[in-house]
């Protein structure tokens, strides 16, 4: 039994089936399917007391696994063609010295070639836009200050979302003055994008303003809906909403009496849960998905709803992790069960599912192509996260090794009880790195690298 079997038998999160997402499309070469780990009914029912179930409601049939067993994944290859972020070439007295240190240490050149490092960037990183000090010093490091002048491999695996990767790839440089390149970065609706292939009217929920729409387009969905667009077709459809000026002029209103919307997409955290939760309580009610109308078996027409993570709390600039998308899916999840008396059926993506770590494989080894000209995939790979809830378990059940490190949501000195991290607890990212790479090529290895008069000390 592999691990993730494992997972499924005692934790109940195995997939529902091997079901392809959709028997309409067949040319899916840009695609691979993962089996969800997760189940797709919903997480609520057993973080709450028992909901009233009127008799009409308990007689109807248990809902059909409607797209829940299998997330799509787009191939690296297929990704849209994102611009990365300017970097500073490397200077070239830098590139010679490294190549003659390269020369005289061929062994340990192989051995880090053979390790990599996945970063989760909030709490491990970065809060917010604060940099964690160690954070800007391990990406020094890993580009190259080091005795070898070699890039170790790394790539960044983030339950955030909310920005097209490019701009989120500049910001990260800019903060931790590192190039970060849109190759080596997922987000959590990163993968997502896979779905453009299966649905062309959607509906994207969450975000500041209009930018999942901006990100829905750059994936390349067809038509993007996002709530605002329904609030300015009918305000009467969010009856607690105050609806400004700025808003209504950069919303597309359209008559959705005549739209269906064929799939819902919960890119990011919801800005106004009251609105998001009526918008999408009347898709999942409607006739397949056209606004305004009721089915008569809401169950078995119910369009697929997707989330691009689970995690319930994030942490940021505050004092304390605050609340995720993963909490606005746990009270939606509720409510959807006191009103139709069934379970929700939905599809998570982002860590800890493993259609996330499969194409974290994919960057990754498309990464080392990138840096050494190798395509393929280092055999000892190191999850640092500061969430045992999503970075921790994901990493151990996918059969990486993992560092869990307390500058974010996990803070105290032990280990994590239910989900403990292989390599143990850190004070932080950096000692986390120190202590992998001097495991993996040894304790004289050193954390510098000298051009000229200009020496980089390990801190």
């Amino acid at each position: 039994m592999s691990s993730f079997e494992s997972l499924g038998a005692n934790r109940k999160f195995n997939g529902c089936g091997s079901l392809p997402i959709s028997s309409d499309h067949d040319d899916n070469d840009g695609v691979i399917e993962i089996e969800a780990t997760r189940s797709a009914l919903s997480e609520s029912e057993k973080l709450m007391h028992p909901l009233s179930v009127v008799p009409s409601q308990r007689g109807r049939r248990s809902s059909r696994n409607s797209l829940g067993a299998s997330l799509p994944i787009p191939r690296v290859g297929r990704r849209p063609q994102i611009h990365p972020p300017s970097m500073k070439p490397a200077q070239p007295s830098f590139n010679i010295l490294a190549a003659k240190a390269q020369d005289l240490a061929q062994e340990k050149v192989k051995a880090a070639k053979n390790i990599a490092f996945i970063f989760d960037i909030d709490g491990v990183l970065v809060h917010g836009d604060r940099v964690i000090p160690q954070g800007q010093k391990t990406l020094e490091i890993l580009n190259g200050q080091n005795e070898l002048g070699l890039r170790i491999p790394h790539i960044f695996l983030t339950n955030g979302s909310g920005k097209p990767e490019a701009e989120r790839c500049e910001q990260l440089s800019r903060i931790l003055k590192s190039p970060i390149s849109t190759k080596q970065f997922i987000q959590s609706h990163t993968p997502m994008s896979a779905l453009a292939e299966y649905y062309n009217t959607v509906l994207v929920v969450g975000g500041e303003g209009y930018r999942c729409r901006e990100v829905a387009e750059l994936y390349g969905f067809k038509d993007v809906v996002v709530p605002n667009d329904i609030v300015a077709w009918d305000e009467s459809i969010a009856p607690y909403r105050t609806f400004g000026t700025w808003e209504r002029a950069s919303a597309r209103p359209r008559d959705f009496n005549k739209t269906n919307i064929q799939a819902i997409l919960v890119f990011s955290d919801s800005r106004d849960y009251a609105t998001d939760f009526q918008i999408i309580m009347d898709l999942l009610q409607s006739e397949n998905g056209r606004l305004g109308t009721k089915a008569k078996d809401p169950i078995s027409q119910r369009i697929p709803i997707y989330f691009s993570h689970g995690d319930l709390l994030c942490p940021t600039e505050h004092k304390y992790p605050r609340t995720s998308q993963g909490t606005f899916r746990l009270a939606f999840e509720a409510i959807y069960k006191a009103i139709t008396g069934v379970e929700l059926e939905r599809t998570i993506y982002g860590k800890p599912e493993r259609a996330t770590y499969t194409f974290a494989d994919e960057c990754l080894s498309s990464w080392m192509e990138e840096i050494h000209s190798e395509k393929v995939l280092p055999e000892h790979v190191y999850m640092i996260g500061d969430n045992p809830q999503s970075d921790i378990v994901g990493g151990n059940l996918y059969g990486w090794n993992t560092c869990l490190v307390k500058t974010g949501v996990h803070q105290g000195n032990e280990n994590d009880k239910e989900n403990p991290a292989s390599m143990g607890v850190f004070e932080n990212v950096l000692h986390a790195v120190v202590a992998v790479m001097r495991m993996e090529l040894g304790d004289d290895f050193k954390f510098e690298f000298t051009m000229g008069n200009r020496g980089l000390a390990e801190e």
